[in-house]
């Protein structure tokens, strides 16, 4: 199959820039990959793809850790409906005015970063959580969407790939230990932090736009827009639950608050739990799900025992937040199908072999890095990068004498970078969920950012080869 197991992520990314439209572009480019299936299957026709398509997406939903994605996904349009049109959104960002905390725009990014770096336990929870809590004050302070998304989207992965103490580590652990080498996996994981270039440039480049509170690129017509429409938000580029945040009346900020400390003190239990003790052992799928199921029923409890709503329209309220979100659902659901899709097809493997067998050892290390963010960026999956790579990588530290902390750096450092980059992610569709920004306008203005990390990291990857391998 080789290079033409390209084409559907291509034709994915194509429309999507094209047509401005994500699910038709992740439905078609599906349909595609499963067409190259049955043409690489002589007996089969391809009357079939549409059928083929359907079972994929079936198969897919089936599995329980896609399922409980879901169905988190979902749960979260109901606690962001039932907090919002209580008024607790409203009531905490006047209560932390109130209190002074956050008296600059510096503050509330500052606030907004911390948020998303103390919740490092699972990515999703922590674009979750920082995007919740600053929605509002980014309102109040005239700061865009688009802005609030770059910079919980840029603090969650990294830092959850830097601290480690959570699935992504554990996940990426258990990968390298099918290896005998003369370190540790353990060490050579901790080791990898310090080479890790993508995520340690990406968090500085965010704490700069945040310290001096300026942006560039398509990034500055957002804020543009924001600065020129106080107290309005940008309709056209905002998910469609955000765009009465503000005008709630002010209530109780317990209504936003006790379901967002109950969801994120719950994380940690629950991955204490899942993990038998163990919080690297924690099942992140569970976890997540388990604490927002708990978040959004203590959120529908307090509106009704306050007497905010009557029951009846809380459960009105929750179930038309679902509704709100299933645009999104859709893309995390198709999304998830084209990546189990295209690694029966082999693309994964065949940019893999981008790197080549015959590169300069100095150049060995950077390839993997751009390897694995074309790989990650035309999947929409870093996960599956790591998974696809490091067997890859692994043994060309056994046969080069290559670093083996930086070969594991350039390959997780490639699979962050790529998923930045990707508008088929589900990363970055639960990021523009969170912050209440448009899919496309978030890949848009967050691109020159992670492309700007993304060229640092190839020339600190080849200084630390040269340096390494001297």
């Amino acid at each position: 199959m080789d290079w033409l197991s390209i084409i559907p992520p291509i034709v994915a990314i194509i429309i999507v820039f094209w047509k401005k439209e994500v699910i038709s572009a992740l439905l078609i480019a599906l349909v595609t990959s499963e067409i190259l299936l049955l043409i690489s299957d002589p007996e089969r026709t391809l009357w079939l793809a549409p059928m083929m398509t359907v079972d994929r997406i079936v198969d897919v939903a089936g599995s329980g850790g896609n399922t409980r994605i879901l169905l988190f996904s979902v749960l979260v349009g109901a606690l962001l409906a039932l907090i919002r049109d209580s008024g607790g959104v409203t009531a905490t960002v006047q209560r932390i005015m109130d209190l002074g905390i956050a008296k600059t725009r510096q503050h509330v990014g500052a606030l907004t970063m911390f948020t998303g770096i103390a919740v490092f336990v699972e990515s999703n929870l922590s674009v979750l959580s920082s995007g919740i809590l600053a929605r509002g004050l980014f309102d109040k302070f005239k700061m865009s969407r688009a802005r609030l998304a770059y910079i919980i989207d840029s603090t969650s992965a990294p830092i959850c790939i830097l601290i480690l103490l959570n699935g992504w580590g554990a996940f990426v652990l258990g990968l390298i230990s099918n290896y005998q080498l003369e370190e540790s996996a353990v060490s050579i994981l901790w080791g990898s932090v310090w080479f890790n270039f993508y995520a340690l440039f990406t968090l500085a480049i965010v704490a700069y736009t945040i310290i001096t509170d300026k942006v560039h690129g398509p990034m500055q017509i957002e804020e543009d827009w924001a600065a020129a429409n106080t107290g309005e938000i940008n309709i056209q580029n905002s998910h469609p639950i955000t765009a009465k945040d503000e005008q709630q009346i002010p209530s109780k900020s317990r209504f936003m608050l006790l379901p967002l400390i109950t969801m994120v003190l719950s994380m940690l239990g629950f991955m204490f739990w899942t993990g038998n003790g163990d919080l690297t052992q924690g099942s992140g799928s569970r976890s997540v799900l388990y604490a927002t199921t708990l978040a959004t029923l203590l959120a529908f409890i307090l509106v009704v025992i306050h007497r905010r709503f009557t029951q009846r329209e809380a459960l009105r309220i929750s179930f038309k937040g679902m509704g709100e979100l299933l645009p999104l659902v859709t893309i995390v659901l198709l999304s998830i199908s084209l990546g189990a899709s295209l690694k029966v097809l082999g693309t994964g493997i065949f940019v893999a072999g981008l790197v080549g067998e015959y590169l300069p050892i100095f150049l060995v290390v950077p390839m993997l890095f751009i390897a694995g963010g074309i790989m990650s960026f035309t999947t929409g999956t870093s996960w599956g990068t790591f998974a696809i790579l490091i067997p890859i990588g692994i043994p060309l530290v056994q046969t080069l004498g290559l670093q083996p902390s930086l070969v594991v750096a350039a390959i997780l450092s490639g699979g962050i970078f790529g998923d930045h980059c990707s508008p088929i992610s589900d990363t970055t569709a639960v990021s523009s969920l969170a912050a209440g920004c448009d899919l496309l306008t978030h890949v848009k203005t967050q691109l020159p950012y992670a492309l700007v990390a993304g060229g640092l990291s190839v020339i600190a990857f080849t200084l630390a080869s040269l340096i390494t391998t001297a």
